[in-house]
């Protein structure tokens, strides 16, 4: 027989790891379309002022390279500062419950009373999970904090810098392999169509609306896309570049 666990909502994630697990997809998304548009807004831009392919590339591959270790780095110090301070936090409600255990179960059953419990049933869910494990049981209800799933600076940073990698690559291709002629609205299209699925990614990850999500990151692409272009044209044409 099944039990209750195993029953009760199958397709709902109840996993260990989740937080890490959603960090890193969330990292890995962020960092795929800030590849994306940041790199194709440089090489449109570039080829607004040049059809030249040396240049085109040496500015997509400047591109992809500082902007991946800039995204790793941002988010190792992100996530870095959020591991810290959930340590501490940690550390300090491990030291209440060795220097004040009587307070902090009464804490702990006030928590749950205003969750709706009665003050009876609230003392003895206090009481036993105080038995079974204190501080998980305190971190949980008051911080919302698993101890045994903490964001990892690692795991972000690697995914952030390689799915960083991988977007920009798209529109360093597209600017480059297609003729003179077309390569800028080959480059749109290909651009537009890979945030529309970004977008939809990144709402099935949050839960939220994946058309609302698709529309503002085609749009804020293709005005990136456009405004960078038209700078580009304008110092190619002026002469300036």
């Amino acid at each position: 027989m099944e039990t209750m666990t195993t029953m009760a909502h199958p397709n709902e994630p109840h996993e260990s790891g989740l937080g890490q697990k959603l960090n890193w997809l969330r990292a890995g998304v962020l960092g795929a379309n800030d590849g994306i548009v940041s790199v194709a807004s440089l090489v449109v831009g570039v080829a607004g002022a040049t059809s030249d392919n040396s240049t085109l590339l040496l500015a997509g591959i400047a591109g992809l390279v500082g902007g991946a270790i800039s995204m790793a780095l941002g988010e190792y110090v992100s996530v870095s500062s959020q591991r810290d301070s959930e340590r501490a936090l940690i550390h300090k409600e491990r030291e209440e419950l060795r220097t004040m255990p009587d307070e902090e179960l009464a804490e702990l059953q006030g928590l749950y009373r205003e969750r709706g419990l009665s003050n009876e049933t609230a003392r003895l869910v206090a009481e036993e999970l105080t038995a079974h494990d204190s501080l998980a049981a305190h971190l949980e209800v008051e911080l919302g904090i698993d101890p045994d799933d903490l964001v990892n600076p690692w795991h972000a940073a690697l995914s952030s810098a390689v799915s960083f990698t991988i977007g920009a690559l798209l529109p360093l291709l597209a600017i480059l392999l297609p003729p003179p002629g077309i390569r800028v609205p080959v480059t749109f299209a290909a651009v537009l169509i890979a945030l529309a699925i970004t977008g939809v990614v990144s709402a099935k990850i949050g839960g939220a609306s994946p058309g609302r999500a698709s529309v503002r990151l085609v749009l804020g692409g293709a005005l990136a896309l456009l405004a960078t272009y038209l700078i580009g044209t304008l110092l190619g044409t002026t002469g300036i570049v």
